[in-house]
């Protein structure tokens, strides 16, 4: 195998190229917006760069004294994840509940379809006021935004899974006597399974962005909030550092959740494991 060959992306060094990526793309970021690096591209001046983008060194600085030298986060970054996790929480569940159900019963799923369909196209952000007279500005409303952005996605996800189970596959168990309860254990909720893992890998960002929007537009604490005050006083920089510290724990949170769908899910293959067979 040549030099060059080693190089190449491959399961080997996925890592290292992902952090490579991910270093050169700071690396960019501080040269354009760097005083005097480069000549201005866009902007009139060298000043404006970092002044609308913000300076990597001075967001890494401000992530720093959050959590080092002056540790003022812990507080505001515990009330986010409360939010994030009571709202992902919940929504799975409620989801994941009301999309069984549904899907087992015919003619409730004809009878409410419009009105789930209404419910899902409304811009749900706009409910974050509605959410802040009705529950106040603390924890609650933050939540309830939440679980509307995360519900859908996984309401809809388990509702198709469950109508995709193989007809000849339910006719087979039925023949063997399984109960309703077997079939929905043994059938139903396997066969839906990937789609759970599928809208819960998308719902985790969405549970982020309840909690920061109902933040952003009314609380005393949070991350959403620091980002909102810093934007007060055009603080770029610890705008751009809360933005990387909530990105971080989502993906955080994200693992998580990949986590436990690869203990669950053991007898699915893997992509190495499917380019093999």
């Amino acid at each position: 195998m040549t030099l060059l060959d080693r190089l190449k992306p491959r399961p080997g060094n996925l890592r290292l190229w992902q952090v490579g990526l991910l270093a050169g793309i700071f690396l960019v970021w501080h040269v354009l917006t760097t005083p005097g690096l480069v000549p201005p591209l866009v902007f009139e001046n060298d000043q404006q760069a970092a002044f609308f983008f913000g300076e990597p060194l001075k967001v890494a600085g401000r992530i720093w004294r959050w959590f080092v030298t002056e540790g003022d986060i812990y507080a505001h970054l515990g009330v986010t994840l409360l939010e994030t996790v009571l709202a992902f929480g919940i929504g799975a569940l409620t989801g994941l509940a009301g999309g069984l159900w549904l899907a087992l019963q015919p003619m409730a799923s004809a009878l409410l379809e419009p009105y789930i369909k209404a419910l899902n196209s409304m811009p749900r952000i706009i409910l974050a006021p509605i959410f802040a007279v009705w529950f106040g500005l603390g924890v609650a409303s933050k939540v309830a935004l939440g679980v509307t952005l995360v519900f859908f996605i996984v309401f809809f996800n388990v509702y198709q899974g469950v109508k995709e189970v193989s007809p000849v596959l339910l006719a087979n168990a039925r023949m063997l006597g399984a109960s309703p309860r077997q079939l929905l254990r043994h059938v139903y909720l396997p066969s839906a399974t990937s789609w759970v893992f599928s809208s819960l890998h998308t719902s985790v960002g969405l549970a982020f962005v309840g909690a920061v929007v109902g933040e952003y537009l009314g609380s005393a604490s949070g991350v959403g909030y620091l980002i909102h005050q810093a934007e007060g006083v055009f603080d770029i920089n610890t705008v751009m550092a809360g933005i990387l510290v909530l990105t971080g724990f989502a993906l955080a949170l994200d693992g998580a959740v990949g986590r436990i769908e690869r203990r669950l899910m053991t007898w699915q293959p893997r992509g190495g494991e499917t380019e093999k067979l």
